[in-house]
Parts: C-alpha cells; sequence; structure tokens
C-alpha cells in the first residue's frame, strides 16, 4: 500500500493525483448545480418582465456546454499538482480555447433568445421590423465569430495584426470579384434599417408590380397580381422610384360623370346636393367636394371628389361601385339623363337660282 501511495507521475505522489481527481470532481458537481440553479432563476425573472434582455440572458446560459465544465473542473484539480511550467501553459491554454468557444456560444444563443423574444411579444408589429431584427442578428453573430476567431488564434500566438492586414488585402480582391453580390448584401441591409418595403406590401416599381413575400439578402420576391413569382435584385430594389399601395391611410377617389345639355338649371343646380348624400351615405367614405366643371363638346361634365378611407383595393372596388349606383339612381330618380358622345348636325337650305 505504501508503495502504491509512493509511486509519482509527473512529479506528483498518487496520493496527489487521487486528491486533485476529488476536487475536479467536486468542482464539476459544484459549478453544473450553481450553472443550473442560476438559469432556472434567470428564466423565471424572464417570464415575470416585460424586458427583452433577461430572455436573451436565460437562453444564453442555457447553451453552457458538459465540457466546458469538465476542463474547468479539470484544471481547477491541477491546482493541487506541481506541474512543470510546459504543462501548465499547455492547460492554460487548452482553458482559455474553451472558455472562447463557451463565450461565443453563450453569445450566440443570447442573441438568438432575444430575437425568440422579440418576434413572440410583436407578432402583430409590422413585419419590416421582424426583417430589420434578423438581418441585425445575422450580423451581429457574423461579427460575434469573427471576433472568436481572431480571438482563438492570438490565443495560439498566431501574429492577429498582419492576419487581419493579409485578410484586408484579400478581402479588397475579393470584394472586386464579388461586388455584385456584396452590392446586393449592403443594399438588405439598407432595405432592413430603412424599411422601404415590408413583407405583405402591395409596390410597383418600374413595369414590375407584386406582393412582397420575401426580402433576403441577395434579392427580393415578388408575387405578381398573374401569380408568377418575380425575382428583383435588392440593389434594383433600392435603386428604384417605389410605390408602395399597402402603406397608404386612404385612397383620393375622383369622379366624373356629364348629362345632357338640356337639363334645367335647377337640377344642375341640384346635382352636387345628391351626388353628397350618396357619398356621404357610404361609411368608407369621405366627401370632400361636388362641383360642374366643364361644358363639353356633348355634356356638362360634374366632377366629385371623395376619400375611401381604407387602402384595401376590394373595400376602395366596393365603395366606387355603391357610389356610382347610388349616382345612377339618383339620377333616374330626378329624371336627369347621362349625356352620351352625340353630334348634332344643322342643314341650311338656300334658295335655288
Amino acid at each position: 500500500m505504501n508503495a502504491w501511495m509512493s509511486m509519482e507521475i509527473l512529479g506528483n505522489p498518487l496520493l496527489r493525483w487521487v486528491l486533485a481527481a476529488l476536487v475536479a470532481a467536486l468542482a464539476a458537481t459544484v459549478l453544473g448545480v450553481a450553472l443550473r440553479m442560476l438559469r432556472r432563476r434567470v428564466t423565471a425573472w424572464a417570464e415575470q418582465t416585460p424586458g427583452l434582455l433577461d430572455d436573451g440572458l436565460a437562453a444564453g446560459l442555457g447553451a453552457t456546454r458538459g465540457w466546458f465544465v469538465i476542463v474547468v473542473a479539470l484544471a481547477l484539480g491541477t491546482l493541487v499538482l506541481a506541474l512543470s511550467p510546459r504543462i501548465e501553459q499547455l492547460i492554460g491554454r487548452i482553458v482559455s480555447v474553451a472558455l472562447i468557444l463557451q463565450v461565443g456560444l453563450w453569445f450566440h444563443a443570447g442573441i438568438g433568445g432575444w430575437l425568440q423574444a422579440y418576434m413572440s411579444r410583436h407578432r402583430g408589429a409590422a413585419q419590416s421590423s421582424a426583417t430589420t431584427t434578423m438581418v441585425l442578428v445575422f450580423v451581429a453573430r457574423l461579427v460575434l465569430w469573427s471576433l472568436v476567431i481572431l480571438t482563438l488564434f492570438a490565443n495560439a500566438g498566431v501574429d492577429v495584426t498582419a492576419l487581419v492586414a493579409s485578410l484586408g488585402i484579400g478581402g479588397i480582391a475579393v470584394a472586386l470579384a464579388a461586388q455584385n453580390i456584396l452590392g446586393d448584401l449592403f443594399a438588405s441591409l439598407s432595405i432592413a434599417l430603412d424599411q422601404p418595403v415590408d413583407i405583405g406590401d402591395f409596390i410597383v416599381m418600374g413595369d414590375t408590380q407584386g406582393t412582397v413575400e420575401r426580402v433576403g439578402l441577395k434579392t427580393t420576391h415578388l408575387r405578381s397580381i398573374s401569380g408568377e413569382l418575380v425575382v428583383v435584385a435588392n440593389t434594383d430594389l433600392v435603386g428604384s422610384r417605389i410605390r408602395n399601395y399597402k402603406r397608404m391611410y386612404e385612397r383620393r377617389v375622383v369622379f366624373r360623370f356629364g348629362v345632357t345639355y338640356g337639363t334645367p338649371p335647377e337640377k344642375l343646380q341640384a346635382i352636387p346636393g345628391m351626388v353628397r348624400e350618396v357619398v356621404m351615405a357610404q361609411s368608407q367614405a369621405r366627401f370632400d367636394r361636388a362641383h360642374l366643371a366643364l361644358l363639353a363638346a356633348s355634356a356638362i361634365e360634374f366632377e366629385t371628389v371623395y376619400f375611401v378611407l381604407d387602402a384595401n383595393y376590394g373595400k376602395f372596388m366596393d365603395v366606387q361601385q355603391n357610389v356610382i349606383l347610388g349616382t345612377v339612381a339618383a339620377m333616374q330618380a330626378a329624371g336627369i339623363e347621362f349625356a352620351y358622345p352625340t353630334q348634332t348636325l344643322y342643314i341650311e337650305r338656300h334658295g335655288a337660282r
């Protein structure tokens, strides 16, 4: 027994190795239990508060890996051992790599938890906010893992400054070769931040029109009226003049019609009031004006302006139909005839010589 206890491994007796194993096991147990308890507390706190940072913190703690706990516990166990500087340096680097990777996983999961909480609490908000958030989360995660990789290289003894400089030169070459792709990428960020369009918006840009179905990193997908999918590059979308019909608060309608020249003046004077009553009878319309506008070639023309208080095209057509039918009924009830293109030919006869 004494012979076993006096046996040395890497300059440490077996009893000290047993003590190091007990310290590592105790550290792993305590650290694992503490992290689980902390996660439960933070999760319960996040469910009771309206903030989003605590949701991200709870999700980040849930990304703690078992290998990280084991590495930290073993590193604590080696503190009771007398090891060579080379081995201690190796252990320090292993712990640093594990810590860097675990911090990256914490932030990665925290960003995802924040995004999930944002989506669940803003389900009724505009889709453009969701698009913006997803793009910004992608950029944040890209920057995060770039920093993690650079930190790992720095921990391995690589000259990060020279690496960044070489990557910068290579990045210029790649940017020149893929400038169209990068242009679409930056255009997607512009769309996400400026929000000129939203998922579900009906837009017109040049001779292209359709409903926005998806805003990606390179292209935007539109569903045209006839049903086909139209794919537009983000740079073309940003550089075009866009008419967004869904973001209309109301629609202005100019309604014109003509009556015959044989209509008596008193009836002509009553027509604007009749049209006004027809428009005001519509709950989704706001009357603006009605006037006798023009003495045309074959009709006395009236012009009416009103607003449909809904941007939906179907409701606009319903209101317009009701206004036209109501105007026709009011004109017939008043005995007023609508004009149609006519031409009167006067023939003058001269006596024969």
